[in-house]
């Protein structure tokens, strides 16, 4: 029977140094392993938990299989939802339990509550098992095992669906309210898609390039996602109860109490560090942008072939260096900051994280369109001056590399492989051989479509990369290491076959159908030892032919459903954990993509809409197949990702009016593409200059800017009359706010008061005295007077 198993402690028993270590240190981490595994088990059954240590996949590793008694689980629920009401959470009922057993807990409510119990500080309740923390630095993670048989339904429920979205409650009872949050965004952002690909796919074939009409209806459609979403988000927060969470929220186990202006102080203390690796980054992206764009436009000497990839090469070779640099800094800086609760911890490290991402993703578009193309012959006639101002120097250094080159083997080789010979002509010629010298030529070699190109190259070839490797390259890293490993254990059991076979004894081997694991025997001379091994894990154990009690522990612990659980453990204790960042931000930098540069290519919605199609199939794929099961969380909101739509929005505003006002033709020409062949009515006037033109665009970009803010908050208004106010949601608040209250006074009794039901309330009757002078109370002279009325009438 397969074990009921709600989470699983990863403990590293041995440091996994392949390295022989001296034999003093070697004991000394024995022992400090077995201590804290010891300790290990005992807390978890001191907190009245079930725990059994089992093998890992790798060496060193051991699986602690935890699981939570119903009655314990009762009580934790009952505390959450006593913790709830103190904080002001919604809930139903806080004092009575008796709907637990009505209402059973979701899958996703049980494993958050056990595992908030397990790592969640002493003071906070909990048992202080926090990975990573230098009191359990053995406990690598903590994670929960999928349910594969909801997985198969959730994928097979995404591929029926063509073209509708599987509902985010399936996904809440199973990964929480962050991940349902999440595919909720995602779902949200791919419908609000539909309306701006239409009318971009209408201004592309029919509209002029760098419409203004076009830019204005898409900074009010980017404009109203984020405040819609903003509304939707809070709408799902009290439908599904977890509005104000972050007030109940545990503290993690770093935090040390500090003062707020300290904390204040070393989040400060970050922005130097943050603003040097900008600086950095902005510099080698400018310096990569101006060999890619102009360096290699102007050479064409030897392996001028060649040198176009170099560009690339130090993209890939140079930025993912400085951006791991930067991230361990960043990560540093985020402990160092001494956050109380992971939300906040998570929120600055994201901000930290995502703004330099951003500007390697936005970068090279930005110095395209407001450098190269604007001003890219004036930026190729600077490069030409600097690499040919000291040409004495340069024919100098030319003639002593060419001849050290032509009288070498490098000379034959260069030959064969471009047809250059570097003994055919003189010095001088070789230098304007291997540099285009004529300015004509030079701007000449400028790409009119190089903003096309590149939104191009990010809205269709970028994503479809993203998809295979999010996707495919997981299936392939896999399969090469079950390859790998399988080659060796291959290997292992071909040795042992072939050294059975000779020496002095005789050794039978026979495998067990049942449990699949090999027994030899050894007829020897007393016939005494068995040899048990196991298939999976390739470690030999031994037992006494008259120790039946070994025998059956190995066929008990090696039973077939036993066997397929363990290494179904053990297949996703290797896989990655799942995190919500990488998915925020491929949506987040898109929606960048689609907000601030689809007037450039007004197809990019198009391109966006289609991949988000495909995006959340792959993200569910992922989640189920290729990542552990995400431990659930409850949360309100999506975070600083909400901030960081608000900010792009502001920055889309900017970069689209000073498109407009650079590029838009005055021609009125309907082109397909958008290109420096058309004539723009500011580019190119001869009153107009490079001061001139980046003096007006900042004026543009500034009165947008007050723009912005003007239509976002007509906006944000707009949309609280119409989605929040009055809604069902915003009742629904309201009610489980009194209706919390009354239960709490029903529950101590004093209900029938707070009602208003006073006259008829039992307090009143049995507490109820007389006063003095009860006849004055009793003798009503008012229907006297009425009759009187009547009768003189």
């Amino acid at each position: 029977m397969i074990p009921q198993v709600d989470l699983v402690l990863v403990f590293r028993s041995s440091t996994g140094n392949s390295q022989v270590q001296p034999k003093a240190l070697a004991r000394q981490n024995a022992r400090q392993a077995s201590e804290q595994y010891a300790k290990l088990q005992n807390t978890l059954k001191r907190g009245g938990l079930q725990a059994v240590g089992k093998r890992g996949a790798k060496d060193g590793q051991l699986l602690i299989l935890v699981s939570c008694p119903s009655v314990l689980l009762k009580r934790l629920a009952q505390r959450e939802r006593h913790s709830d009401f103190l904080c002001g959470l919604p809930t139903n009922n806080p004092i009575a339990a008796e709907d637990l057993d009505e209402t059973p807990l979701a899958p996703a409510d049980q494993l958050r509550l056990v595992h908030t119990y397990i790592t969640s500080t002493e003071s906070d309740g909990g048992l202080g098992i926090a990975p990573g923390s230098s009191q359990w630095n053995r406990v690598e993670s903590v994670m929960a095992l999928h349910d594969h048989l909801f997985n198969d339904t959730w994928i097979k429920a995404w591929t029926t669906r063509q073209l509708g979205l599987v509902s985010s409650e399936r996904v809440k009872s199973q990964f929480g309210e962050a991940v349902a949050l999440y595919f909720d965004f995602l779902s949200s952002y791919t419908k609000f898609l539909i309306f701006i690909s239409i009318v971009g796919v209408g201004f592309y074939f029919f509209g002029i390039p760098y419409s203004s009409v076009y830019s204005c209806v898409l900074l009010v459609w980017s404009v109203t996602f984020v405040e819609w979403w903003r509304i939707k988000q809070r709408v799902l927060s009290v439908r599904w109860g977890t509005r104000g969470s972050f007030r109940v929220e545990k503290r993690r186990a770093q935090y040390q109490p500090i003062s707020w202006w300290r904390r204040d102080l070393r989040m400060l203390a970050s922005m130097p560090v943050i603003l040097f690796f900008a600086a950095v980054l902005i510099s080698l992206l400018t310096g990569i942008f101006i060999l890619e764009a102009f360096v290699t436009q102007l050479y064409k000497g030897p392996g001028v072939k060649y040198l176009s990839f170099s560009p690339t090469i130090l993209f890939m070779t140079l930025v993912p260096r400085l951006l791991s640099l930067y991230h361990s800094y960043a990560v540093r800086f985020t402990n160092w900051e001494n956050h109380a609760n992971q939300s906040s911890h998570d929120a600055s490290l994201t901000i930290k994280t995502f703004s330099l991402s951003a500007i390697v993703a936005y970068g090279g578009l930005a110095l395209s369109a407001f450098v190269y193309v604007p001003f890219g012959e004036e930026v190729m006639t600077f490069v030409q001056t600097n690499l040919f101002q000291h040409k004495n120097a340069a024919e100098t250094w030319a003639s002593s590399a060419l001849s050290s080159l032509a009288s070498g083997p490098t000379a034959s080789a260069v030959k064969n492989a471009t047809g250059f010979d570097f003994n055919s002509t003189t010095t001088t010629t070789h230098h304007h051989q291997f540099w285009e010298t004529d300015g004509g030529n030079a701007r000449s070699k400028l790409d009119p479509s190089r903003l096309q190109n590149q939104m191009f190259a990010i809205a269709v070839t970028n994503q479809v990369i993203n998809t295979f490797l999010e996707i495919g390259l997981p299936y392939i890293t896999r399969a090469v290491d079950s390859l790998r490993r399988n080659g060796n254990l291959g290997l292992s059991s071909r040795k042992q076959n072939n050294n059975s076979g000779g020496g002095g004894s005789n050794k039978a081997v026979s495998v067990s159908q049942e449990t699949g694991v090999e027994v030899q025997l050894n007829n020897n001379n007393n016939g005494q030892q068995q040899h048990f091994r196991d298939e999976n894990n390739g470690k030999k154990r031994v037992a006494f032919e008259d120790d039946k009690s070994a025998a059956e522990i190995v066929k008990n612990a090696n039973g077939k459903e036993e066997r397929e659980f363990m290494e179904r453990v053990r297949r996703e204790v290797a896989l990655p954990e799942y995190t919500l960042f990488a998915d925020y931000s491929e949506m987040v930098t898109q929606f960048g993509y689609v907000a601030l540069w689809s007037t450039i290519w007004p197809l990019a919605p198009v391109m966006s809409l289609v991949n988000n199609w495909f995006e959340l199939r792959s993200d569910a794929f992922k989640i189920a197949v290729h990542a552990r099961r995400p431990i659930p969380a409850r949360t309100d909101t999506i975070g600083p990702w909400l901030d960081s739509l608000s900010f792009l929005t502001w920055l889309a505003a900017l970069t689209n009016s000073a498109l407009v006002y650079l590029f838009r033709p005055s021609d009125q020409c309907k082109a397909v593409g958008t290109t420096l062949q058309h004539h723009h009515h500011h580019i190119g006037s001869e009153n107009s200059s490079t001061k001139q033109l980046l003096l007006s665009a900042a004026v543009i970009a500034l009165g947008a800017s007050h723009g912005y803010i003007l239509v976002r908050e007509v906006i944000r208004h707009v949309l609280e009359r119409l989605v929040w106010k009055g809604s069902e949601e915003e009742r629904e608040t309201e009610r489980l706010e009194t209706a919390v209250k009354q239960e709490y006074l029903k529950s101590i009794g004093v209900a029938d008061v707070a009602s208003g039901e006073l006259a008829d309330s039992k307090v009143f009757r049995e507490n109820g005295e007389k006063t003095d002078g009860q006849a004055f109370w009793e003798h009503d002279e008012g229907f006297e007077e009425l009759s009187k009325g009547v009768k003189d009438a």
